[in-house]
């Protein structure tokens, strides 16, 4: 019996990463997993690899290839050596655009090739050796070995089951061993089909290539199908095994059936079909006699037609092809080669070559999970889009490093949303600081205006109240003059303390700090603030050490003038709250009304000198000026929220004072 010589060649599925669109098509559709994705590049894992092409069948972009051999056929037609051309029997599902298959044949001569065969022969060889095992006393049931990829996938998965693999060839090999039979040793052998394992099943095939490369090399020489340039194919010609290719080919070759009364026999295609079946049938499920297996749909679905859909216009093309075959079929003939090589070789054996990797604990799939935000059994999508079965399938090839963590689809759009929430939060804040910014250039500007203004004023002013006040000690008090310079006094004084302000705004006063306890600081500020009994005051700290080093005066002066704008925003009464807080080094007063809020087109007026939307003699419009330059002199900052639309939320406003503790 002779063991199953892989061929020995180079990676048979690559992927083209210029093409590659991270949709993970390819991972969903390989039975075995045997794609890494790395940075997002699904890559092939060679030694995983069990050549099924179903990745080249699925992938839109024709980012994965198959291995390309057509330089080494091209190499032994040009060595002036005897090369034969054997045609798998699923020829006419792929060339249907050649109305006789004598036409094909004759453009395959034109290559160079010194014979043409069947595949078909060698299947009806093979199937004959099938129809003994399945009527023989063996109770051993067993798996079809013509697939390659189904070969490699027990071999290498279920290593368990290859006892079970059929002792026969493939009709490839058996056709290969009748032709060195028929025509030589010394001849070369080039298998052309539908499957890209076949490019790796055998030794004994010198080269194996798909109907693709064999459309492309026609092209390349410039042959195309001629009435004139018909030939038949070399003997020995096939019967029934022209069915092979289609899912049930062989057993139809042998005229059995998969019926469900006898139980004898299984049929499975396609790669979760065939998963299944075997697992089944592993895990002791099932019995029956023979499986006969196919990881494509039918040879006829490989990865190596050119037209990788119309299923069953392809069936029907090969069994047009076969009833053909069959209505001029010269059985004597058959039967006479089929005697002929009875005693050829059809027998093979294989060997176990385990490459299953070990599952990881639980602990280590349950971090994974968890990373993924997979906490919750609802968490549990299974949803399939990282190209995996289950949530857990993913985690495990995570942590083989097959897999990436983005790959989760839910995981991905929740942290897209929570990317953008950041950034708009970000953009807002950045917006925020933006206006602030521009406010404070602003401020800054009148700052200077009013600081010049305010030393421009003093000097005349301190003349007039030094005047006024000697001309008012000089006057009598019952002469009329005297009232006059009793006003002229008392506004001049009046026009000091705005200038004063203004330089209060500019920040040119000093700031005289003293060790400060802030709780009882601001308790004592609201006693100075006439609040009627329709206004609640609430006021809350969450200080772990209340002192702190503050200009009391000028401090004082800042919070009373914001208590007494709260208090005047709320005239039919409502909530004056201040809230202190300990922060980072820093401290932070909150200040609070329920009132009616502050128009979003007078925000940024606010700390403008002479803005008020008091009554004319209500307010000079530098109260909050004021407060502005306190708090900028104490190298803080003050920031102000206000709504004044019910619909959006509690009306009213809060100011924000943020200053360094020492």
């Amino acid at each position: 019996m002779t063991e199953m010589g892989h061929a020995d060649r180079h990676q048979l599925v690559f992927t083209v990463k210029d093409k590659c669109r991270v949709c993970f098509t390819c991972v969903r559709e390989c039975p075995v997993k045997a794609i890494k994705i790395n940075n997002g590049q699904a890559e092939v894992i060679n030694e995983r690899c069990i050549g099924c092409g179903n990745c080249v069948k699925v992938c839109s972009q024709g980012a994965k290839q198959f291995l390309d051999l057509q330089s080494e056929v091209e190499d032994l037609l040009q060595s002036g050596q005897k090369v034969v051309a054997c045609i798998a029997p699923s020829f006419p599902a792929e060339f249907y655009d050649i109305a006789d298959y004598r036409m094909l044949v004759g453009m395959v001569r034109k290559l160079g090739f010194y014979k043409v065969v069947e595949v078909a022969f060698g299947a009806d060889l093979v199937a004959s050796e099938y129809l003994k095992m399945i009527d023989s006393e063996d109770q051993q049931p067993y798996i079809s070995s013509d697939c390659p990829a189904i070969v490699y996938y027990i071999e290498h998965y279920h290593p368990g089951l290859v006892k079970n693999l059929a002792p026969i060839v493939s009709p490839m090999v058996a056709i290969t061993r009748v032709i060195h039979e028929e025509y030589g040793r010394d001849v070369k052998v080039v298998f052309i089909g539908p499957c890209i394992a076949k490019k790796a099943e055998s030794e004994e095939v010198d080269v194996a290539i798909t109907f693709k490369e064999l459309r492309e090399l026609f092209e390349k020489y410039k042959i195309e199908a001629s009435t004139d340039s018909k030939t038949e194919f070399d003997p020995p010609l096939a019967g029934k095994g022209a069915v092979f290719p289609v899912s049930r080919g062989m057993i139809q070759t042998i005229d059995k059936n998969d019926d469900l009364t006898k139980g004898n026999i299984i049929t499975a295609s396609g790669k979760d079909n065939f998963k299944e079946i075997i697992k089944e049938f592993e895990g002791g499920e099932i019995e029956c006699k023979h499986m006969e297996l196919l990881c494509c749909k039918g040879c006829i679905m490989g990865p190596g037609m050119t037209n990788k859909d119309k299923r069953y216009f392809k069936r029907n093309l090969v069994g047009n092809y076969a009833m053909q075959k069959m209505n001029n079929f010269n059985k004597a003939e058959w039967e006479s080669n089929m005697s002929k090589y009875r005693n050829v070789d059809l027998s093979q054996s294989f060997l176990p070559k385990d490459r299953r990797v070990e599952r990881p604990g639980t602990e280590s799939i349950q971090k994974v999970l968890l990373s993924m935000g997979k906490k919750e059994p609802s968490d549990f999508l299974n949803c399939g889009a990282c190209g995996y079965d289950t949530c857990e399938d993913h985690a495990v090839a995570i942590i083989q490093g097959y897999a990436e963590v983005e790959m989760c689809l839910p995981y991905s759009i929740e942290k897209l949303h929570k990317s953008i929430a950041d950034l708009n939060i970000s953009n807002e804040n950045l917006e925020d600081a933006r206006q602030a910014l521009k406010q404070s250039e602003k401020l800054a500007n009148m700052g200077q205006l009013s600081a010049g203004i305010a030393h421009e004023l003093n000097n005349p002013l301190g003349v007039i109240t030094m005047y006024s006040n000697i001309l008012k000690e000089e006057a009598n008090q019952d002469d009329p003059v005297y009232k006059d310079l009793e006003l002229i006094v008392e506004q001049t004084e009046r026009c000091k303390k705005i200038v004063g302000g203004l330089l209060n705004f500019a920040r040119k006063n000093q700031v005289r700090k003293t060790d400060t306890d802030i709780e009882k600081f601001v308790i004592r500020s609201t006693e100075s603030v006439i609040i009627p009994k329709n206004i609640t005051l609430k006021i809350d700290t969450e200080m772990n050490d209340p002192h702190i080093m503050i200009d009391q005066d000028q401090m004082m002066q800042a919070l009373t003038n914001l208590e007494k704008n709260a208090v005047e925003a709320m005239p039919d009464g409502g909530e004056l709250s201040i809230r202190i807080k300990e922060r980072e080094g820093d401290f932070q007063i909150k200040i609070s009304d329920t009132g009616i809020g502050i128009p979003k087109e007078n925000m940024d007026k606010l700390f403008t000198p002479f803005f008020t939307t008091k009554k004319m003699g209500k307010g000079t419009g530098l109260g909050l000026p004021l407060v502005y330059g306190i708090v900028k002199m104490h190298k803080g900052q003050i920031n102000v929220v206000s709504n004044t639309d019910k619909n959006m939320g509690r009306t009213g406003t809060t100011f924000i004072i943020e200053i360094p503790k020492y």
